[in-house]
């Protein structure tokens, strides 16, 4: 994961101002930076969006493809995430870093969503056993300040929002033979609908300060479908229940405002404005 070196007086200074609730850009240790979130903005996928958290850029295209459900779950459909860690979001994703890097947040992220209380996998089920659709989710990391699986959660979440897939017909010949048939009317589409001190949204100088962060993975409804320790020190029992509660009670705040933002964004139609180097 990408990290920063700072100076003691540095350190002390933020480990301080975390200690009264105050951190170095004036949030209190559970306010999250500034989000910009934008949605259908690479054109040929079926489902895109990019997120900007302070200085942390995320961009994420999905392209769903009709493929074989996998033997242990043949009424379902899958997931399968690729990330990429662009040399210019950080020195440090160059080379072998960036790709260690990006495997292990793909991984990580495979077993997030690729839960039923994350998503409606058997509404990817075309047909048991022989047919589903496979959701192709390609993550691009242009700018790194920290906070990284928060930002891509939120643009994989809003990419999924905006994800259209045909819809499907089975026919069937008078030798029982099956063919599939896509509708080729763009709103004849399945849609999906998705979901001691410590901080949130940590900023690259700050994960510096801290001995290890907890990765809590939560449902609209506040659910923890994933948790897990990331970094070398240890964290105190108690503190992980308090860091997990925290998780469930951010995760559930944030999802409202998201989801507002996405439908009044759709809601715009050709009428909304493009932003960004992608307009």
């Amino acid at each position: 994961m990408a990290s920063v070196q700072i100076s003691e007086a540095e350190k002390v200074y933020i480990m301080h101002g975390v200690r009264d609730d105050l951190r170095v850009d004036g949030r209190g240790c559970e306010d999250y930076r500034h989000m910009e979130i934008e949605t259908d903005v690479v054109s040929n996928t079926d489902g895109s969006a990019k997120v900007r958290m302070g200085h942390t850029d995320v961009l994420v295209g999905i392209k769903a493809e009709l493929r074989r459900p996998r033997p242990n779950v043949p009424d379902e459909g899958y997931l399968e995430f690729f990330v990429d860690c662009s040399a210019n979001a950080t020195p440090e994703f160059e080379g072998r870093g960036g790709e260690e890097l990006g495997v292990e947040l793909s991984n990580t992220l495979y077993k997030v969503f690729n839960s039923h209380r994350s998503l409606d996998l058997r509404s990817l089920c075309v047909c048991p056993g022989e047919h589903c659709w496979v959701l192709y989710v390609d993550v691009l990391l242009l700018q790194c300040d920290g906070n990284l699986f928060d930002a891509m959660s939120i643009a994989i979440k809003a990419a999924l929002f905006n994800t259209r897939i045909p819809k499907v017909r089975v026919l069937e010949d008078e030798e029982g033979g099956k063919e599939i048939e896509l509708s080729d009317d763009p709103y004849d589409c399945l849609r999906l609908r998705v979901g001691h001190r410590h901080v949130v949204d940590a900023t690259l100088q700050e994960k510096a300060c801290s001995a290890a962060s907890l990765l809590v993975a939560v449902t609209p409804r506040g659910a923890v479908t994933c948790v897990r320790k990331l970094g070398a020190g240890s964290l105190d029992p108690d503190s992980i229940f308090e860091m997990t509660e925290t998780g469930k009670r951010v995760g559930k705040a944030l999802h409202a405002p998201l989801m507002e933002l996405l439908q009044k964004d759709e809601s715009l139609g050709k009428k909304r404005q493009k932003v960004g180097f992608l307009a």
